[in-house]
């Protein structure tokens, strides 16, 4: 791994894949932990990858908090945007909320490192 970062409630990696970043989070997404997400992949875009994987299948929890975060990394993130892996904790309330409709969610890391450039709706 390139780097990980270490919160009481979340945990994340990040590693290098060709021209993507995959950023690995376990743990859960509350407002005490959302800042360590956010901050996770603001250091993800640091180094102005074409895409931004988010591996979210080992979060159990993803609070509005970690919503917030979702979007304003899918608004600000790289022009391949940001690629959601979503387990069915994560899922659920960005289905609930119609981000879905915002960001791209997929079902395994190589499933969204291989999809196409596309907007969400596409």
């Amino acid at each position: 791994m390139n780097g990980e970062r270490v919160s009481p409630l979340l945990r994340t990696e990040h590693r290098t894949e060709g021209s993507a970043v995959v950023v690995t989070v376990h743990g859960e997404v509350d407002m005490n932990s959302a800042p360590h997400l956010q901050t996770a992949l603001d250091q993800a875009l640091q180094s102005e990858p074409s895409t931004v994987v988010l591996d979210m299948t080992e979060v159990g929890f993803l609070g509005s908090a970690g919503l917030s975060v979702l979007l304003a990394t899918s608004q600000a993130g790289p022009a391949g945007g940001l690629r959601v892996v979503a387990s069915p904790a994560v899922r659920r309330p960005i289905e609930v909320t119609a981000l879905d409709k915002l960001l791209r969610l997929f079902a395994t890391v190589e499933e969204a490192l291989a999809a196409p450039e596309q907007s969400p709706s596409a």
